[in-house]
């Protein structure tokens, strides 16, 4: 897929551009981002996409850890451990 496509606003790419950015920064940027796309497009398949594409050459941005979050939260997650019993009798 073209880089276009996944960042049309470049909005991703300027963060990685920003010296000294927090992670504060980059979660607003993300949201803006997420908020640009059109509605029928997947964005946690987009945000997998921009992560490999930012993974190797940027390992320890805050940018690449918010994208790393946003694809392994979509991931199904399964409960480990005993059912939690509402009432304690």
């Amino acid at each position: 897929m073209e880089y276009n496509k996944l960042d049309p606003k470049n909005l991703i790419a300027e963060s990685y551009r920003i010296t000294g950015i927090t992670s504060s920064e980059c979660r607003s940027i993300f949201l803006d981002w997420a908020l640009s796309l059109p509605l029928e497009k997947e964005s946690h398949l987009i945000a997998k996409e921009l992560y490999d594409y930012y993974c190797q050459s940027n390992k320890s941005h805050p940018m690449t850890f918010l994208l790393r979050e946003a694809v392994n939260k979509n991931k199904k997650q399964v409960r480990v451990g005993r059912k939690r019993r509402l009432n304690n009798r």
